[in-house]
């Protein structure tokens, strides 16, 4: 086993605690070697059985090592109670090399140069060990405070909660910007000068100004972040302008470190990155809840516009002169090119240039209109004009769409990775999912982005393990370095122990129960839920956080082996024929955060599943020959992303965790 080495102790020692964005972020670049010893270990150069075997965190820096116990029939049985994990995974680092190859990389590398960032000038000590440093600040104004010569203007650039305070005096160049009121909340600015000690209490450092110029105005009077406390329902209405608040902005920045930590879990351990398709012919959950996507639709009721002016005719009408219509198009185009040069030199209004883009759209919607096949033809092409394309028998015929047959947008990349594991062991994808669930909640999405790993030659176990393994590689992952937004959120969004919540969950192990313990710890509770539960129905959110919150006293619980008829048709039948091979993992404040199981991998048993949901098998020939060619058990689990922002962050509307949500009725920005 490698160890890692002094100065990669001494970097991750060395890692300021802050939330950088991430071009800020220098990648992993001595990631050596990967070593996986999955069911075998080696003992002096030979594999054997049984030996000890775990999943190691490289965030976390600890390998927890289990005996894993085999049942009578050869298969590999939890340990009872809390249990680790099943696999090793050792992540090692190579000392850097100086060869005259690597020092060229390195002077390419550095070619490219941002300006340097608030976060990097502030780094893990507040600034202090630049004072004296010039510096230029790029950013936005957050307030402004000008007085007749002296002026104090706090410049942020998203890349850290709090920003850094210029101050401006008469005979700074571009102080007058100031005194005139052109520079206000909002604006964007570029600000240059010394860091200097600041004599007040709330920061460290400040900027004694030398020169400020004004990039972008914003006008006060209405630009609507103005210094005050604004609600979260209200920023979703300007979510072009939200990320510049304390929030979002925090949010954004813990988003985008979760992002980054599960690439790091993944790569560290040998997955490939897949890309599964947002279009897609199949259901992957059977709930039948998608976006159909469909091009029959197209221009079905004909451009109004162009409509209108064929009955006054104004423009021809359809079947006329295609070729002196497009002419006629295109004069008019020139015509608008020049009444747009005339304009900037002020020989032409700004209505002048409106009536003739007027004009212009009306001649291109005659095009159409002219293009149009006749009221009546039988041949009516898949997305142009006309009735939508029917069978006889009166249903729309998808044959004449542009994918040949009914296409939705996907709910899960789940099915797709399988493919791909079933060739080249283990994957992941991380993408945009939709779901066309008429919920208008604070749980609920019609996009999110999802986390999908598959394992190959693997079981439930294996599941569990990397799980596990993943979700407290990326909240110890957060805790290190984003620790000012964590603060944020645990002083203003959560009002609790967030952090103390989350250091619990990194490092304490998981219980595991059945789904049917956990259904008699909530049956034996001294207390009223509002959903009542017997075996055979899911667990609801009250039911999971009592057994995470009060039976295990606030330790995340993995439950597993769940009745077949509550889950999808692709995971694993138990030889009991009830119980499916099944997991959730279950966390204090929200319940469960993840889901996954073994899939099935015997043919005839997926296709008595399909059946037996009522799915078509034509639709699912591809994932059915997975199992006729090569077939092996496998596994995987789906993270909700924006859950996890939700947990980690303590935001509790699921809108505000990612950037423009999607949910019924609004589609905006």
């Amino acid at each position: 086993t490698r160890v890692i080495s002094e100065n990669a102790r001494h970097d991750a020692r060395s890692r300021p605690p802050r939330c950088y964005a991430s071009s800020d972020m220098t990648l992993v670049s001595r990631l050596a070697s990967v070593s996986c010893l999955g069911r075998h270990a080696t003992r002096g150069g030979v594999l054997s059985r049984g030996a000890p075997v775990a999943f190691a965190s490289p965030s976390v820096g600890t390998t927890t090592t289990v005996h894993a116990r085999r049942s009578s029939a050869g298969r590999r049985a939890a340990p009872p109670g809390v249990v680790s994990s099943s696999r090793r995974f050792v992540v090692a680092r190579a000392a850097v090399s100086t060869t005259a190859k690597d020092e060229a990389s390195t002077s390419a590398a550095a070619a490219f140069k941002r300006h340097e960032r608030i976060a990097a000038i502030k780094g893990s000590d507040g600034g202090v060990s630049r004072v004296g440093d010039a510096v230029e600040l790029r950013g936005w104004v957050r307030t402004v405070r000008a007085q007749k010569d002296l002026s104090f203007v706090e410049v942020n650039d998203g890349s850290s909660l709090s920003g850094i305070q210029a101050v401006v005096t008469a005979d700074a160049a571009g102080a007058e910007l100031l005194a005139d009121g052109a520079i206000t909340t909002g604006a964007a600015v570029v600000v240059h000068g010394v860091v200097v000690e600041s004599p007040g209490g709330k920061q460290a450092v400040e900027v004694k100004a030398t020169a400020v110029e004004l990039v972008g105005g914003a006008d006060a009077s209405t630009f609507p972040l103005q210094k005050k406390r604004h609600t979260l329902e209200f920023l979703r209405g300007i979510a072009h302008l939200r990320p510049r608040t304390n929030t979002i902005g925090a949010v954004t920045r813990v988003r985008n470190q979760l992002a980054y930590a599960t690439h790091t879990f993944f790569q560290s351990h040998g997955f490939q990155y897949v890309n599964t398709p947002i279009i897609t012919a199949s259901d992957c959950e059977g709930a039948g809840e998608q976006f159909q996507i469909t091009t029959l639709l197209n221009g079905i009721d004909g451009p109004k516009g162009a409509d209108a002016a064929a009955a006054a005719g104004s423009i021809p009408a359809a079947g006329g002169d295609v070729d002196a219509a497009k002419a006629a198009a295109a004069a008019q185009g020139a015509v608008v090119k020049d009444l747009k040069e005339k304009k900037k030199n002020g020989d032409a209004t700004k209505e002048d240039v409106d009536a003739a883009v007027a004009t212009l759209l009306e001649l291109k919607a005659a095009v159409e209109v002219i293009e149009r096949p006749p009221a009546g033809d039988a041949a009516t092409p898949a997305g142009g004009h006309g009735e939508v394309p029917r069978r006889k028998d009166g249903s729309v015929d998808y044959a004449k769409d542009f994918f040949g047959k009914p296409s939705y947008m996907t709910v899960s990349g789940q099915l797709n990775a399988e493919i791909y594991a079933c060739a080249m062991r283990d994957v992941y994808t991380f993408g945009p999912t939709f779901r066309a669930e008429n919920s208008n909640t604070s749980r609920h999405l019609a996009e999110f982005w999802m986390v999908e790993p598959e394992l190959a030659f693997s079981d439930l176990q294996d599941d569990m393990d990397c799980a596990e393994a993943y979700l407290k590689h990326c909240i110890s992952h957060v805790l290190e370095h984003c620790d000012e937004d964590l603060e944020f959120f645990e002083k203003n969004v959560s009002k609790d122990n967030l952090r103390e919540r989350l250091r619990g969950v990194a490092t304490t192990p998981f219980a595991r129960i059945t789904y049917t313990e956990a259904v008699e710890h909530v049956l034996s509770a001294k207390k009223k839920f509002e959903f009542p539960v017997e075996w055979g129905s899911d667990l609801q959110s009250e039911h999971e956080r009592y057994i995470c919150e009060e039976v295990f006293k606030d330790v995340p619980v993995i439950v597993r082996d769940y009745p077949k008829g509550v889950k999808a048709f692709y995971m694993r039948e138990n030889d009991d024929g009830k119980t499916v091979a099944a997991m959730d993992v279950l966390v204090p404040k929200v319940g469960e955060l993840m889901g996954g199981s073994q899939r099935e991998e015997r043919l005839d048993v997926l296709e008595r599943r399909i059946e037996e949901v009522g799915l078509e098998k034509e639709s699912y020939w591809w994932y059915l020959d997975l199992r006729r060619y090569g077939s092996v058990p496998h596994a995987g689990f789906g993270l909700g992303f924006e859950r996890l922002v939700q947990y980690v962050t303590g935001v509790e509307n699921i809108r505000d965790a990612i950037p423009f949500p999607r949910y019924p009725g609004s589609a905006e920005f």
